[in-house]
Formats: C-alpha cells, sequence, structure tokens
C-alpha cells in the first residue's frame, strides 16, 4: 500500500506527525515519497534520512525543550541555534541526494514573495529555512534566496507532495483544525519560558508577540483549509491538536499518540484511497 505523504506546518503540534508516521507503518502503508511545511519539514527531513518514527519519538523526547530558542538576531525576536543543534542529532551535513525516499520541504522568498521548493543541497540548510517563521525566527539566506517558513503560502504542501510520485495517493496531514472547529482554538501563546528570555516576557511586546502570533495561525488556518479544497489529496488526517500552541512546551509521546489516533480515524478511508477505486478516481482529477 504505497503513499505519498504532505506534512503540514504547526510548531509545536508538529510532534504529532510522529504518531502519524508510526501508525501509517504499523497499518501496512509504504510511504514512498514526504513532502513537508516548517515542523511539517522537519519530520518529513529526519524520516527520509531513514530513522523511523520510534527511534525519533525516543531521541526527540530526551531534548530539552527549554534551549531550542535564544535572542534572536536580525530582525527576529528568538534565535533558532538550539533548534539546529536539536537537528544534527538526525542530520548534519546530508544533501537531499542521500535521503533513503523522495523529500521536499517548502519555503518562501521573502524578496520576490515566491514559494521556492527545497529539494537540493544540504537537508540542514532546507529545514532551517521552512520553519523560519517571519518575525519570529531569522530568514535563512541560501541559495540567492531569503528564505522564510514556508507557511506563509502552502502550510500543507499537497501539490509538492504529489510532484514526487505522481501516480501515488497523497495522504495530507494538517495541524489546521477544519474551519468548525476554529472556535476551540486555545489563548494566544506566550514567549517559552526560559532565563535568558524573562526579560523580555515582562514587557508589553508580549501581548503584542501573542497577538501576532494568534493572527498568523488563523491565517495559516484558512490558507490551509483553502488550498487543500483546490489541490484535492486523497486523504486528510487531522490529529486533534487545537490545544497546543506554535511554541508550546509539549510532551512529545503524548503528542504522537494523537497522530496515532488521528490514522486509526481514518483508515477506511486510506485503505480506499489505494484501492484500484481510489486509482480510477485519481485518473479523473
Amino acid at each position: 500500500m504505497d503513499i505519498t505523504l504532505a506534512l503540514g506546518s504547526g510548531g509545536s503540534k508538529g510532534n504529532a506527525h510522529l504518531g502519524v508516521l508510526r501508525a501509517l507503518e504499523k497499518a501496512g502503508f509504504r510511504i514512498q515519497a514526504i513532502a513537508g511545511t516548517s515542523a511539517g519539514g522537519m519530520a518529513a527531513a529526519i524520516y527520509a534520512a531513514g530513522f523511523n518514527p520510534q527511534e525519533i519519538i525516543d531521541i526527540s523526547r530526551g531534548i530539552d525543550q527549554g534551549d531550542l530558542y535564544g535572542f534572536g538576531r536580525g530582525p527576529a525576536l528568538l534565535g533558532i541555534t538550539g533548534i539546529a543543534q536539536a537537528m544534527r542529532k538526525f542530520i548534519d551535513k546530508e544533501t537531499f541526494e542521500d535521503l533513503r525516499i523522495p523529500c521536499a520541504v517548502a519555503a518562501v522568498d521573502i524578496e520576490s514573495m515566491q514559494e521556492v521548493i527545497l529539494k537540493e543541497g544540504r537537508v540542514l540548510d532546507a529545514v532551517m529555512s521552512t520553519i523560519a517563521i517571519p518575525g519570529v525566527f531569522p530568514p535563512n539566506e541560501w541559495g540567492g534566496y531569503r528564505l522564510v517558513d514556508g507557511g506563509v503560502l502552502d502550510p500543507v504542501p499537497v501539490e509538492i507532495a504529489r510532484s514526487l510520485a505522481p501516480n501515488l495517493p497523497v495522504v495530507a496531514v494538517s495541524l489546521s483544525p477544519p474551519p468548525e472547529k476554529w472556535s476551540q482554538l486555545p489563548a494566544p501563546i506566550t514567549i517559552p519560558e526560559k532565563p535568558i528570555l524573562k526579560s523580555v516576557a515582562n514587557f508589553r511586546l508580549t501581548q503584542t508577540f501573542d497577538i501576532v502570533i494568534r493572527s498568523l495561525e488563523m491565517g495559516s488556518y484558512m490558507l490551509a483549509h483553502t488550498r487543500m479544497k483546490l489541490e484535492k489529496p486523497d486523504v486528510i488526517i487531522y490529529p486533534k491538536v487545537t490545544d497546543i500552541g506554535f511554541l508550546d512546551k509539549v510532551d512529545v509521546v503524548e503528542l504522537a499518540a494523537r497522530g496515532d489516533a488521528a490514522v486509526e480515524e481514518v483508515l477506511p478511508q486510506l485503505r480506499r484511497a489505494v484501492g484500484w477505486r481510489g486509482k480510477i478516481n485519481r485518473w479523473f482529477k
């Protein structure tokens, strides 16, 4: 049962992707290609590098989430040196050509305002680009571009995933809830707890930051919903993560379990998508 995956953006919510990957493998699905945006890009790159989902969960649960962020340099509130160091537990000098399966991540060039599909060169550089939330994390200067979070234009990269394996069903994993769930969104995010950031947290800037991030999050929800209606993935998986903010500290194991549960809910759809009726439907799309 071969499929290709499109993993959506969502910051800390992205740990649910690990459970989705685990549950898909357990159910007998073979992931032949994978694309991701932001947190989904991180998960996609690590999985494509050859780590199995349980390995990723076990390593991730040992990472101190308080060490992921520091003061930002340039036009950014926070720095991501800690994220880069954590990613090196999985990938470092690997290029996309070194990966086990085809993989791509989405970013946006802030200068040309165009989406950039990253699927060549050093994987870690691509990941640092796809997670660069504008104003929160610094843009990544790479390949002649000034790159920010791909979620600005493509929160769930369905078409990118489809381009990697055109004959396979595309399974999208959206960390943005469907519209009927938007009223259940959590309270605004706060700056992560860490001694180096306590002085920042005492200013009104914190409240401003919360409002800006929440507004970006709502825009991302609408964009994800609209693009998926147009791009029509064969199956959409919605892990229940509306209570989690972009930068929240989370229990990796518990969030992964939510991903497991989300796959269980759509197993009949997944099996239909890989069957002969699913193939016929894709021919007429």
